[in-house]
């Protein structure tokens, strides 16, 4: 049974930090693209960062370049979300996810496992 689980998501206040965790289980973790999504109230699910199979190669949405940190152990199967320097505008549900394939551009469909999410709010 494939499962992915977030944790690390809280309450913050602007300026600070927080680190998403997602463990998962039942795929091959170390051949799987895996990749950070967030959801705020009223707005489509959007993409922050992703991470290759190996985890040589990072990509993430311009808005948090610099801000954000995707990284990932295969020994443990997990892979992380180092956040500094939120913003107000970062609040949403964040969501771990892993996909087959990198794409050049990020595809939703690609990936094929979600996790539950976990509620990140930053306070002004």
């Amino acid at each position: 049974q494939v499962q992915l689980v977030e944790s690390g998501g809280g309450l913050v206040q602007a300026g600070g930090s927080l680190r998403l965790s997602c463990e998962t289980s039942g795929f091959t973790f170390s051949m799987h693209v895996m990749a950070w999504f967030r959801q705020a109230p009223g707005k489509e699910r959007e993409f922050v960062a992703r991470i290759s199979s190996g985890g040589s190669v990072t990509h993430y949405t311009d808005s948090v370049k610099g801000r954000f940190t995707i990284s990932r152990d295969n020994a443990k199967n997990t892979v992380y979300l180092e956040m500094n320097i939120l913003k107000p505008e970062d609040t949403a549900v964040y969501y771990c996810a892993a996909g087959g394939q990198w794409t050049y551009m990020v595809q939703i469909a690609t990936f094929d496992y979600w996790g539950q999410g976990t509620q990140v709010t930053v306070a002004s």
